[in-house]
């Protein structure tokens, strides 16, 4: 478990280091085409400036965009605490705990690190699930807070969006400019290069979010030690 764990860990730093060397590379893509080789510093910074602002707002929003609303112990017992109980045998600070009006079968967890998370769920899910079974869904989410899941997820995912606007302007730059220096073989590889940008990087995300899913339940069973649940 913990070497999974490990490597897992060392697994996600190589993968965001090749997106970073992916935008890099796209940066000094476009540069060639414009014939300005300082437009890939820039466009390192930019993208790192998003990255940031992501990191620190992207929890807010995920919140708010799916109408989530936090709840004390008085307001649904049953599900504080469960929570409360996973956070203290994982040796976590007590997630913020809220529940979206919603028929749906959904759960997230949400935070930059433990001290700063937050867990949801959907009425729907909640209604369905019994006591074990809503354990074992909180617990599966609790192991994303506990393995920094998160900071990965936000981080890849405001790099994937970096790399989809990358690609666009590259693509519209290359259709809509007039230049009869244009020279046809970067046109092509700027053409290839927007079109394949997107997918490259929606796989790496995949990539990670797939080995973080099959960690998280793993975390999940040890800390319940009931795999059923």
């Amino acid at each position: 478990m913990y070497k999974q764990i490990a490597a897992n860990k060392r697994k996600t730093f190589m993968l965001m280091v090749v997106f970073v060397l992916f935008v890099g590379a796209l940066g000094w893509l476009f540069g060639l085409y414009w014939g300005d080789p300082s437009i890939t510093k820039y466009v390192l910074i930019g993208a790192l400036v998003y990255v940031v602002f992501s990191y620190y707002s992207s929890s807010k929003l995920s919140l708010a965009v799916n109408g989530a609303k936090q709840i004390e112990k008085r307001d649904n017992p049953r599900l504080y605490r469960v929570v409360e109980n996973l956070a203290i045998t994982d040796g976590l600070p007590m997630p913020k705990v809220y529940i979206m009006e919603d028929t749906g079968l959904n759960a997230f967890a949400t935070g930059r690190n433990p001290k700063t998370a937050s867990v949801a769920i959907t009425t729907g899910l909640l209604d369905a699930l019994n006591d074990k079974e809503l354990q074992g869904v909180m617990a599966h989410e609790l192991g994303h807070v506990k393995n920094y899941d998160i900071r990965v997820s936000m981080v890849a995912f405001a790099m994937v969006a970096v790399v989809g606007l990358m690609a666009d302007i590259i693509l519209r730059s290359v259709w809509f400019r007039d230049d009869n220096n244009n020279n046809s073989a970067t046109m092509i590889i700027g053409i290839v290069a927007a079109v394949l940008a997107p997918l490259i990087a929606l796989f790496i995300q995949l990539s990670i979010s797939r080995k973080r899913e099959y960690l998280a339940d793993a975390t999940g069973v040890l800390t319940t030690r009931y795999p059923e649940g």
